[in-house]
């Protein structure tokens, strides 16, 4: 009996002791899974804002995160806007929605002197971060640049250059609760967001309307109106913590200057003159009793190239807001308009 206690004595004494130990390993093996530092103290940590450039690629901004850790001799700029124009069947991918972009390193003077000789405004804005989220923010642009990492399939509006920062430092943010007071293009649709950035009456305005159908014309709510650069950067601009504090330390910003081009460039007058040759070719065909074919086979086969773009954009596209749309008739409008105001006569 005494040899039976004895034994369930010492078994006890042996579980409470390993239960101490583990007890007082907790810390330690809570801060053997916590990662180094890489940063210093004094590392900042930017979103940078480009405005707009020429191309119509480039109307809309750009977007990237720029490091500076003058300790560590880090001095770099992340983009999520690399695009490899030598990929294989690139036309094909784009018009399919499958265009491949990768995440960009480069030197921060070499990307901002870049942009600054074609003439386009860097913004920059300093955000407010502890240095466990700027290191938090830093590990993710590490990992994301692997090579077998770098490449993700873009989406103009739901997966671009400004979307994957915005979601890499609300990730860093974690726990902390970010509000806006930026309204911005709040209610407005995909269109008409869109086609702001884009000069009006250009021929760029144009072809969005001509190629964007139905599902352009649902109104953005919330995030969904961060994809173009200088609305995250607004929203950002306007963002406080929980506490009140600025989630923007410091900032240079200047709105974006959207161009404005003179009216005989823009598409209303290119098809007011084309509208203008068809009824004169009209008469002058009605004069000599014959009609000029080629013009009006000319006509037909961009009718038939317009169709077979937006019948293929419409059905077997994954581009999200692209299909069929009332703009694809105002071609042959023109022309039919035009053929038939002198049989009326």
């Amino acid at each position: 009996m005494n040899s039976t206690l004895n034994l369930q004595s010492h078994t006890y004494r042996i579980i409470r002791s390993i239960l101490i130990a583990g007890l007082l390993l907790l810390p330690l093996l809570a801060s053997a899974e916590q990662q180094p530092k890489i940063l210093s103290d004094d590392a900042q940590i930017y979103l940078v804002t480009c405005s707009p450039g020429q191309a119509l690629y480039e109307r809309y901004g750009h977007t990237a995160l720029m490091v500076i850790d003058k300790e560590q001799d880090i001095s770099d700029v992340y983009n999520y806007g690399v695009c490899g124009f030598n990929t294989s069947r690139f036309y094909w991918r784009f018009v399919r929605g499958e265009t491949f972009y990768q995440l960009g390193k480069e030197d921060a003077r070499w990307f901002i002197n870049s942009y600054t000789y074609g003439k386009r405004v860097v913004n920059v804005q300093q955000l407010h971060l502890s240095s466990e989220q700027k290191d938090a923010i830093y590990r993710a642009l590490i990992t994301n640049y692997y090579p077998e990492n770098r490449t993700y399939l873009y989406n103009f509006v739901f997966d671009n250059c400004a979307t994957r920062p915005y979601h890499l430092l609300m990730d860093a943010l974690a726990g902390d609760t970010v509000t806006s007071t930026y309204e911005g293009a709040e209610g407005m649709t995909y269109r008409e967001f869109i086609r702001h950035y884009t000069p009006k009456g250009s021929w760029g305005d144009f072809g969005i309307n001509l190629v964007f159908g139905p599902k352009a014309d649902k109104p953005m709510h919330g995030e969904q109106r961060l994809f173009l650069p200088e609305e995250l950067m607004n929203y950002i601009g306007a963002a406080t913590f929980i506490d009140g504090t600025l989630v923007v330390d410091n900032s240079y910003t200047h709105p974006f200057e959207i161009e404005h081009i003179p009216w005989y460039k823009t598409w209303y007058f290119g098809l007011a003159l084309l509208f203008i040759a068809l009824v004169l070719l009209s008469a002058y065909d009605r004069h000599r009793g014959a009609r000029t074919r080629w013009a009006d086979y000319t006509l037909y086969a961009i009718y038939i190239l317009l169709l077979v773009l937006v019948t293929f954009l419409t059905f077997f596209s994954i581009h999200p807001l692209v299909g069929y749309g009332p703009y694809l008739l105002i071609l042959p409008s023109i022309h039919l308009c035009a053929r038939i105001i002198y049989l009326w006569r």
